[in-house]
């Protein structure tokens, strides 16, 4: 089991601690409900160093990019960033991902934690194709950077506080370099996976503990409190963003998760399974990943059986919870195209009992 460098101070202040995608990583604090509200409403800091951050260089970089992700890289400039996925060549997803452009040369994808030897293994087995030197210019720096997510309404205004240069005013989906409490080339990007707005900043881990106690002295007025994996999950799930292993996998194809916006079917690129996707869109979706909220009591569970209303198993739950914020149960999963409009009833077998539920339009959460 691998461990982050903020591992003693999760557990100097008390986190329940667990295994999560070979890491050693804290699932709670005060408790998940509270931790929500938490970044809802103020300011919360995720430890998310079990990311793995992949750098592509050198003068091939861009097309190697182009190739083994959905998204147009070329459209990036540097500073931006793209939500983009791995196809696997059998219409499914090796993983989602965030692609940062360094410069024309360089991008650094950052991958899930439980994917980063899957990923790695993967973009190495395509690397010859375009004369990439695996460790030169495709490089799995995953060990040597440490991350934290700062997220909720007041988090640029706590950052602010420790950071040089302006950064209140970053559009979504940007980065820049900074100098934070005095630590130089710290990268912070604007992404986010609650919907309430914040950073992410990635740097070296022997400035661990200085860069916490500094955000953390920070925000004090600002009510800043550490957050857990599992408040990660319920806030993700509030916005309808999707989790890799639950919601996507290899078996799901990107038009299919209603991720068609990061699938690039554009004459100037050419990625791996864009003539299936191109396919796939021609003739149209058979199944769709949907939201949907709870009519009768009871909490959807990932692995449960969506079903008709005669009883028929129609799909499964990929993610569900109750909502702490939208204060509904709430969930996602894969039925027929016929079942994905708006207002469609669905029924949610939960301990043998059929619970109906009705689809909506994601984000659950609308935040204004």
């Amino acid at each position: 089991m691998k461990y982050t460098p903020f591992t003693k101070i999760h557990e100097s202040l008390g986190a329940k601690m667990a295994e999560f995608a070979g890491y050693y990583m804290p699932i709670q604090y005060t408790g998940i409900q509270e931790e929500h509200i938490g970044v809802r409403e103020k300011v919360g800091v995720f430890d998310v160093s079990h990311m793995g951050e992949i750098y592509i260089k050198g003068p091939n970089a861009l097309d190697f990019a182009q190739y083994v992700t959905s998204n147009d890289v070329a459209a990036l400039k540097d500073g931006k960033v793209q939500y983009s996925c791995f196809p696997n060549g059998k219409g499914g997803i090796v993983d989602d991902l965030l692609v940062y452009r360094i410069n024309e040369q360089e991008y650094l994808l950052v991958v899930n934690a439980a994917n980063i030897e899957k990923d790695w293994n993967w973009l190495c087995s395509h690397a010859p194709k375009f004369n990439i030197e695996i460790n030169k210019n495709l490089v799995n720096d995953s060990d040597n950077t440490a991350q934290l997510a700062i997220q909720g309404p007041f988090a640029m205004k706590v950052m602010q506080k420790i950071v040089a240069e302006p950064i209140t005013d970053m559009i979504y989906y940007t980065w820049q370099w900074v100098t934070l409490d005095g630590i130089k080339n710290v990268l912070l990007s604007t992404t986010g996976y609650t919907g309430s707005g914040g950073c992410e900043i990635y740097f070296n881990p022997k400035y661990a503990e200085q860069i916490w106690h500094a955000i953390f002295e920070a925000g004090k007025d600002e009510g800043i409190i550490p957050v857990g994996l599992g408040a990660r999950d319920t806030l993700r799930l509030e916005m309808g963003f999707c989790l890799y292993g639950n919601d996507i996998d290899d078996t799901t194809s990107p038009l299919e998760a209603g991720l068609g916006w990061i699938v690039k079917l554009v004459d100037h690129k050419n990625f791996i399974d864009k003539e299936f996707l191109l396919k796939q869109k021609q003739e149209g979706l058979k199944r769709k990943l949907v939201g949907f909220e709870m009519i009768d009591k009871g909490i959807p569970r990932h692995e449960y059986q969506i079903c008709d209303n005669n009883g028929n198993v129609i799909g499964r739950v990929t993610s569900g919870t109750f909502g702490p914020y939208v204060k509904k149960a709430i969930g996602m999963g894969y039925v027929p195209i016929e079942y994905s409009k708006p207002d469609t009833e669905i029924f949610i077998n939960i301990r043998n009992t059929l619970a109906k539920a009705i689809v909506v339009n994601l984000p659950f959460y609308k935040n204004k």
